[in-house]
């Protein structure tokens, strides 16, 4: 177990779509990096990742900017269109370990259109978790629903494998783009908390706020973060937030769905120095 690497007792935890929907190229991952850069996140779990060239770049500009950072990518297997260019990955700062990382079969559905979610375990200091990164099925109408249903039952299912026979209650970190509004998509989030073993602090405590930026102007709370229940000697109550981005870099919210991403990134905190189990 890493320990003694950060002269602090808390660590960041962030979740964030880079949108590789729009035109790559240096300047925009940059951009993407500067912004990296001012949320200073021990972990970041990235969604819509082109290619491990793009994280590379990221990282590789932030260690330029004297925060070495590290990477894991997995590519997943989509075939063709945009899906192609959106795969999952998580960023962070030396001294953090990161290990047994997989893409958890069944939660595409078996269909290339779709992401697999990606799995870790991930140490800080003394602070231990499951992540779990996931880039669900868009859409609004009732078959994009169903779709999801079916990816979040294959999460939640694995989530309850997590407690085990002995009804143990592990540390899991369930974070990225969920495509799901709270209050609208109900049977996701039902399923997806597995056997009710999560807590979505996304829904609760970010009430009235949102994530996703879109063409009109309006935006919405699609991103997600959850934590296993029992969380509560690391996790931080209340210290998840929508991190401003844009307003961060100076630049508009307009500006920024165009120049950066769409989407804005999740924070939360949690305490390293103690271990619960």
């Amino acid at each position: 177990m890493t320990t003694n690497v950060f002269a602090k007792t808390t660590a960041t935890v962030a979740a964030w779509n880079l949108a590789t929907f729009e035109a790559l190229d240096d300047d925009r991952i940059q951009r993407q990096a500067e912004g990296l850069g001012m949320l200073d996140a021990e972990v970041v779990t990235l969604v819509e990742i082109k290619n491990e060239d793009h994280i590379r770049k990221i990282a590789q500009h932030l260690t330029d900017d004297g925060v070495p950072y590290e990477y894991t990518f997995l590519e997943q297997s989509a075939t063709g269109g945009t899906h192609a260019a959106m795969h999952i990955g998580v960023l962070y700062k030396q001294g953090v370990s990161v290990t047994n990382a997989s893409l958890l079969d069944r939660s595409d559905l078996g269909n290339n259109n779709f992401r697999k979610a990606f799995v870790c375990d991930i140490e800080i200091d003394r602070f231990d978790f499951k992540l779990i990164g996931v880039h669900l099925k868009s859409g609004r109408e009732a078959s994009n629903q169903t779709i999801r249903d079916d990816q979040c039952r294959v999460i939640g299912e694995y989530i309850t494998t997590l407690r085990g026979p002995a009804d143990r209650n592990p540390d899991v970190l369930l974070m990225g783009d969920f495509n799901m509004i709270p209050g609208q998509d109900i049977s996701n989030f039902h399923l997806l908390g597995g056997d009710d073993l999560m807590d979505f602090v996304s829904s609760w405590d970010l009430q009235e706020r949102y994530s996703h930026i879109l063409p009109s102007g309006r935006e919405n709370l699609l991103d997600g973060f959850a934590i296993s229940r029992r969380f509560s000697t690391e996790y931080i109550k209340g210290s998840l937030r929508l991190f401003p981005m844009h307003w961060a870099m100076g630049i508009g919210q307009a500006r920024f769905r165009a120049d950066v991403s769409d989407h804005l990134p999740f924070v939360a905190s949690f305490r390293i120095r103690r271990a619960r189990d």
